[in-house]
């Protein structure tokens, strides 16, 4: 494949501080035109996943090739609709958690979990029917609903334009900061055990899971813990469960919290996945740890303590009117945030492990799926079909047309003339 095939992969490599000259060992192939939007989805798959197949290569210390199959990349990041249990389909989205029209636009929910779905009844103060729903969100501005719902507990965003999300403060804090974020946090010894790598999941839904499966395929010990109270839905479970173990404690029982520290202890690898703020009352840093965060908004700005989901960030960040339009919101062709985030999180995590087997040091990384939507708006190429067209005067009158393909070294750049009027030439060679 060609160079903007590539791209994405450098772009990503670099950013997690990788060497250059290992993207040579990617190799590129299978079926194209996969995961079709207006954005460049593709290349954030294709390039995801190529980054952390190189760290994983890098860790273990093996040559390669890397092979990157667009088929197999682009059915990984639909995973979840792959899915089947006992011949069942999963469900992907409960019936209060889609696009209501409001007062002023769109809102859009997330209540697939039971408290989350309590929260927007309670917010709402209507009954659980989606006629009820419907009602309420379509009689209130659109900003008072996410207002009212977030401030009750639960998950509800305004449609935004780019230019919107771009200008307001949330938007200008993430366009601020890199991709991802790798710390050195001290000078502590790696921990230096022998055997599988230990890693402790506390994270939820898609991006978390998809990198700490992707971990435990690699040959981790993964153990995911749950509150008991709160479990996983079960077919997000069943997708992105593989590999693992799961357990659930109660972290505010002294006996749980007792067996999760020495859990904690014993660990290589901590990866989170609940909103900024959430844990800091368990203590959860380590000497020698190396901690993954990962978050919906950034763990900074006034969205910093919210809960979110992929389907809700490409509505606030501006991707949905992208995909589709203010009057008809759209969505990327596959959780691609979730995903996409999720692979470079297990990258983040084993380049860390790399950087601390030779330097030492207790290690932080940490990523958003604002900051990956973030990356796909503005940092990979799009295909932008104004580059491809020209203008020009002629008999025919002021003409926009396409260039042509064929281009070399010394080639022409655009035809030497335009069309003329239909049979008003003389019938002669030119120059005779």
């Amino acid at each position: 494949m060609d160079n903007t095939v590539r791209t994405g992969t450098e772009l990503l490599w670099s950013a997690l501080g990788g060497d250059p000259a290992l993207v040579d060992r990617v190799e590129f192939g299978g079926v194209s035109g996969l995961l079709p939007a207006r954005l460049p989805v593709m290349d954030l798959a294709r390039g995801a996943v190529a980054a952390c197949s190189l760290a994983a290569v890098e860790h273990a210390g093996l040559p390669g090739p890397v092979r990157v199959d667009d088929g197999a990349v682009a059915t990984a990041f639909v995973s979840e609709r792959h899915l089947r249990v006992d011949g069942r389909a999963p469900v992907s989205f409960a019936p209060l958690s889609r696009f209501w029209r409001a007062a002023d636009g769109w809102v859009r929910t997330h209540a697939n979990y039971p408290h989350h779905k309590a929260a927007l009844l309670a917010a709402l103060g209507v009954p659980d029917t989606v006629e009820a729903v419907a009602a309420a969100i379509g009689e209130r501005p659109a900003a008072e609903t996410e207002t009212a719902v977030y401030a009750a507990g639960g998950l509800a965003v305004a449609l935004r334009t780019p230019g919107e999300w771009a200008a307001g403060e949330q938007g200008r804090e993430v366009a601020a900061r890199p991709l991802l974020t790798r710390e050195r946090l001290d000078e502590a010894p790696a921990r230096g055990r022998t055997g599988p790598l230990r890693v402790l999941d506390l994270t939820r839904v898609i991006a978390g899971p998809v990198a700490t499966r992707t971990l435990a395929l690699l040959g981790a010990d993964v153990l995911r813990i749950d509150p008991p109270g709160n479990p996983e839905l079960p077919d997000q479970h069943a997708d992105a469960g593989v590999g693992k173990r799961t357990s659930a404690l109660d972290l505010d029982r002294p006996s749980d919290r007792r067996t999760f520290d020495e859990l904690l202890d014993a660990a290589d690898v901590l990866v989170t996945g609940y909103r900024p703020g959430a844990l800091d009352r368990f203590g959860l840093g380590r000497p020698g740890l190396v901690t993954a965060r990962l978050s919906a908004w950034g763990d900074y700005g006034p969205w910093g303590g919210r809960r979110g989901f992929d389907s809700l960030v490409q509505v606030a960040t501006g991707i949905a009117v992208t995909e589709g339009s203010a009057e008809e919101p759209g969505a990327l062709p596959a959780q691609a945030l979730d995903h996409g985030t999720g692979y470079l999180l297990a990258a983040a995590v084993l380049r860390s492990l790399t950087e601390q087997r030779a330097e030492g040091g207790s290690r932080l990384v940490r990523l958003a799926l604002a900051q990956t939507g973030h990356w796909l708006t503005h940092t990979l190429p799009r295909y932008e079909p104004e580059r491809y067209v020209t203008e020009s005067r002629g008999p025919l009158g002021h003409l926009r047309h396409a260039l042509s393909p064929v281009s070399y070294e010394g080639g022409p750049a655009d035809w030497s003339r335009p069309p003329g009027v239909a049979g008003a030439d003389a019938p002669e060679w030119a120059g005779e």
